[in-house]
């Protein structure tokens, strides 16, 4: 049990490091509803679908893989635009601030009709800092440790983990440096090492933390001591793994005139605002406003991402043109998408490029958005923005419709039954290197 708990672990960082892209949502949860639905969908496709011989190479692999993550990403974008309901998609209200070198922020709140959403003053005092430790520059030559097994301790987030590693003779420091930033930071208990240079042939090893800011009055964020360790002592003071240079601190702020702190720069304002401090003010006075832009400014955004998100969507399934006649067919599907609004395009400044992609000029946009025609002429991209929805959810549903194939047989008509073979030979792929 406990190999094929290590067997999926590993399965899942490599999917997450080599294939999904870094960001997340909310809208990557759903209700058991949703689950049902795509579970029935799943069977009526596995059913209806014939035996194939599946192209099973790496490049395979990572073109399914990344086209499903793609049309998640793309569907996602679209969802954070002021949801999935075809009536409420690209009504989101868009965050503006005055000073984006003090402060960044996006709204994350609802907006009912004829409800007022507040605007907030924030002057910047100090932000939010990691706690770094520096060790000592160290020439890379012949280390002084013995050979030996030795453990150190790091205490972080109310937790001790121990770390052990030997050193062989004739190692040098630099060498046992590069080792230990990697066993540091691969090990993601909060701390990132990396191994810098000090100049004329020294080198130390950093470490800084994750979080920022100190947390329930403490002094520091993490400790590390080998004085009670399991194996031999010594490494600490030999690298300085100890030696504070950099304390972590808390954000100081004045938010319209109350003084606050945050252990963080980044946090939510009444539930309505995302806020990142970026710098601090330079004089008292010097302050960010942040609020909600006017509606004809919030729907310009939206279209601006949706055009991004699609446009990345398009850029990133060309990569596989040259290799997966899938590849060349979706693109193709994807065209005849936009061929359907090509006129209703025109109009709001949208124009689409050779490529596929989509350019926006931007003040045909804003002179559409004026026009006593624009709830018509907007209506095209929301109807634009809803089959992109359900192409996403097509793709995500079965990728494997995109990957080179070699038809074996079809089934029985009228004899039909539910079978796995769709989606155990797209997990599967996940499995390969492992199994």
């Amino acid at each position: 049990m406990a190999y094929n708990s290590i067997s999926l672990n590993t399965v899942y960082n490599y999917y997450m490091t080599s294939y999904a892209p870094k960001s997340s949502s909310r809208y990557d949860t759903h209700k058991k509803s949703e689950l049902r639905s795509i579970y029935n969908s799943i069977v009526k496709l596995n059913k209806e679908s014939p035996l194939y011989k599946l192209d099973s190479t790496k490049e395979s692999r990572s073109f399914a893989v990344g086209v499903k993550e793609d049309a998640r990403e793309l569907r996602n974008v679209i969802a954070s635009l002021g949801g999935l309901d075809e009536e409420k998609i690209l009504n989101k209200k868009a965050s503006y601030s005055s000073n984006e070198d003090i402060a960044s922020v996006v709204f994350t709140g609802e907006h009912p009709e004829n409800a007022e959403v507040p605007s907030y003053e924030i002057e910047v005092h100090s932000l939010a800092s990691n706690q770094v430790n520096t060790g000592t520059f160290l020439p890379n030559t012949k280390t002084q440790l013995k050979p030996d097994t030795y453990s150190f301790d790091v205490h972080i987030n109310d937790l001790n983990y121990e770390f052990q590693y030997n050193i062989k003779e004739g190692e040098t420091n630099k060498s046992i440096q590069d080792r230990l930033a990697k066993l540091i930071s691969n090990a993601e208990i909060g701390l990132n090492a990396e191994v810098i240079d000090g100049g004329n042939g020294s080198y130390a090893l950093r470490l800084r933390s994750v979080a920022e800011g100190l947390k329930d009055n403490k002094s520091s964020v993490f400790l590390v001591s080998d004085d009670y360790t399991s194996k031999r002592e010594g490494s600490v003071s030999y690298f300085g793994l100890d030696q504070l240079t950099n304390p972590a601190s808390n954000a100081e702020f004045t938010l319209n005139g109350a003084e606050l702190t945050s252990q963080s720069n980044s946090f939510s304002i009444d539930n309505l605002f995302d806020v990142t401090l970026k710098g601090v003010s330079s004089s008292k006075g010097d302050t960010a406003t942040i609020g909600l832009k006017t509606d004809v400014e919030s729907l310009s955004e939206n279209i601006s991402s949706l055009v991004k998100g699609y446009n990345s969507f398009i850029e990133h399934t060309a990569q596989y043109k040259d290799d997966f006649a899938g590849s060349r067919r979706l693109l193709g599907e994807m065209r005849g998408i936009t061929a359907r609004y090509h006129n209703q395009f025109d109009i709001l400044g949208l124009n689409i490029q050779e490529n596929g992609t989509i350019a926006i000029d931007k003040n045909e946009l804003r002179h559409a958005a004026f026009s006593e025609y624009a709830k018509e002429d907007f209506s095209a991209i929301r109807g634009f923005a809803n089959t992109l929805v359900r192409k996403m959810d097509q793709i995500s549903l079965n990728p494997m419709d995109y990957v080179n194939k070699t038809l074996i047989a079809y089934k029985n008509p009228g004899k039909n039954f539910a079978t796995p073979y769709i989606t155990s030979a797209f997990s599967g792929m996940l499995f390969n290197s492992y199994c």
